[in-house]
């Protein structure tokens, strides 16, 4: 048996500060988006017209929880919902034009918290800090599918 140890918690950690420190990064640009949004976004910047359950996959959210964060995105006018022209059982979520302007200014932001996140790091450290965190995320996925 493994002893207890602090991983689950330092991530815990870092996840909550780290998205505390860039909401306050988006607010200094008078950016109200939640992290949370924000996630859904960026995934819509790297392929717009998606449907709901792609856009699950893409994002690792639930339906239930991404249904509830694509509500309020659309009730700020970030996103639209549209019946897919091929498959009217399908909605596919696009990006309003809104949104489109904010791209450049969140993704430079994204890139200010990336080197807030690394700071003291070299590269190779980068590397190797990233690949134990993707063991880590496949070992979760491929427990949820269980």
């Amino acid at each position: 048996m493994m002893s207890q140890r602090e991983g689950g918690f330092l991530s815990t950690q870092i996840h909550h500060l780290g998205r505390r420190v860039f909401s306050e990064l988006l607010k200094k640009h008078n950016i109200e988006i939640g992290p949370g949004q924000g996630r859904i976004l960026f995934a819509l910047w790297q392929q717009d017209n998606v449907p709901i359950n792609d856009l699950s996959k893409r994002t690792l959210l639930r339906k239930s929880t991404l249904s509830e964060l694509l509500d309020n995105l659309e009730g700020a006018g970030y996103i639209r919902r549209e019946q897919s022209e091929e498959d009217r059982r399908k909605t596919m979520i696009l990006l309003t034009e809104k949104t489109r302007k904010l791209q450049s200014t969140y993704i430079k932001l994204s890139a200010d918290m990336t080197e807030i996140f690394y700071k003291g790091f070299t590269p190779e450290e980068i590397d190797e800090l990233e690949a134990y965190l993707h063991r880590i995320l496949k070992n979760l996925v491929s427990q949820e599918s269980d």
